[in-house]
């Protein structure tokens, strides 16, 4: 991600997964992406690079769950 700065708020986050700020909270809070709690109000960044091996890390988990669960299409009559 080109001019990216290091760290990035979760919206920021849900903006570049195209989800919401809630869905990327759960995802940290659940260990799915790794962030950091910063500040005395605890507010959470998520480093550039830990989005971009977790993004790496779906394409691999979708590769596998693909070659485990082929599609078949069902059949016409």
């Amino acid at each position: 991600m080109p001019g990216t700065p290091r760290f990035l708020t979760l919206a920021d986050v849900a903006e570049v997964l195209s989800t919401s700020s809630a869905q990327v909270y759960a995802m940290v809070r659940r260990g799915e992406l790794e962030a950091i709690k910063i500040g005395g109000r605890g507010q959470w960044r998520v480093e550039a690079s830990k989005l971009e091996e977790y993004i790496a890390q779906m394409y691999r988990d979708t590769a596998t769950f693909v070659a485990e669960h082929p599609y078949v299409e069902a059949e016409q009559d």
